[in-house]
């Protein structure tokens, strides 16, 4: 891969000695196939970033770690490399570490790779779990600052969380769905594997609205612990065949599932009166613009990457302030008021 960048600033984008990437430059061998994708990874967001090389200031080195389907992570990558140009007075390099469901064990050796290469800052989205927590400590221990991203680990020590207010969105939904379906029909409730902190909150505050406003109605839960739509379409199936009273739903999906849940309502014949998701991804404008979703709870994740970038100075003193959460509002997407920048204009 042609390039114009030294091999000191590669090995720092690479977290590498300076000597294995010229080894891999040079071809000279001895390298792991895995250290030489890493490289070339490298390689590329530098190019991606290079506008930022111009701009002058302090750098920080940021890690972006994503536990999410890969249509979320890419997004999630976007929206951080739009941000890095207009982030100032410093200048950000970001490294990439995306995955779909890997093991937990594997996202806290992850974790403790970057404590040990070093790091200015990390923003993460994972799931809730001990072992995590525990990776976040040593991270903390490194005096690194972990900023969580639209999902929380609340009781580990991350300095901050960014991202959208989880429990105001399932009360959002709840509210929406006593609108649209204002009799005693019974709603269906997605969500992925369960373990992600985020989904748990936009339940909480569904539930309880939905008891609020409107105390005869059912919920009926499925939880899809695969992420494969072939086998949601089935589980939704399934529950349609159980309750002829399910006739709305409300998916806590990150990103994804959400045709797959159209198509099983199709199978079995059934009307969907109301359908309200999260995130406004290729999927969910697609769904949007034909009129299977009623509505997409949506928030800036260009804006919460760049408050996040925000925090890590702070916590390193390059900004005023001491580091604080930011809840990002909800949006309701309707067909009728499609971002601009959802359109590509």
């Amino acid at each position: 891969m042609g390039h114009p960048y030294p091999i000191r600033q590669i090995a720092r984008q690479a977290g590498l000695s300076e000597a294995t990437v010229d080894r891999v430059l040079n071809r000279r061998g001895g390298v792991r196939q895995s250290t030489v994708d890493e490289v070339h990874r490298a390689i590329a967001e530098l190019h991606r970033q290079r506008s930022q090389l111009r701009l002058t200031g302090r750098t920080f080195f940021l890690d972006l770690v994503v536990d999410a389907p890969a249509r979320f992570s890419s997004a999630v990558r976007v929206a951080l490399e739009s941000q890095l140009p207009l982030v100032r007075p410093a200048t950000f390099r970001a490294r990439f570490h995306l995955a779909d469901g890997p093991p937990v064990a594997e996202l806290a050796r992850t974790l403790d790779g970057i404590a040990q290469r070093g790091s200015q800052g990390v923003v993460l989205k994972a799931p809730d779990h001990p072992l995590v927590s525990a990776a976040v400590e040593r991270l903390a221990d490194a005096g690194i600052p972990v900023v969580t991203l639209v999902t929380d680990l609340p009781t580990s020590r991350r300095i901050a969380y960014v991202g959208l207010d989880n429990r105001a969105a399932g009360a959002t939904a709840a509210y929406l769905l006593d609108q649209w379906v204002p009799d005693a029909g019974a709603v269906l409730v997605t969500r992925g594997s369960g373990s992600f902190r985020g989904e748990d909150d936009r339940e909480m505050g569904f539930r309880a609205t939905t008891r609020r406003l409107r105390p005869g109605r059912r919920q009926v839960d499925l939880v899809d612990v695969t992420g494969d739509d072939e086998v949601l379409r089935g589980l939704v199936r399934d529950a349609l065949a159980a309750d002829p009273d399910l006739c709305a739903v409300y998916s806590m999906y990150a990103s994804g599932g959400n045709a797959a849940t159209v198509a099983a309502f199709a199978d079995a014949g059934r009307n969907c009166r109301a359908f309200v998701a999260h995130d406004l991804d290729a999927e969910n404008l697609a769904l949007l613009q034909e009129g299977r979703l009623s509505a997409v709870l949506h928030h800036d994740l260009a804006l919460d990457l760049r408050r996040a970038c925000h925090v890590v100075m702070q916590a390193h003193s390059a900004l005023p302030g001491a580091p604080r959460s930011w809840h990002s509002g909800v949006q309701v997407v309707t067909p009728y008021n499609l971002p601009a920048e959802a359109l590509g204009r």
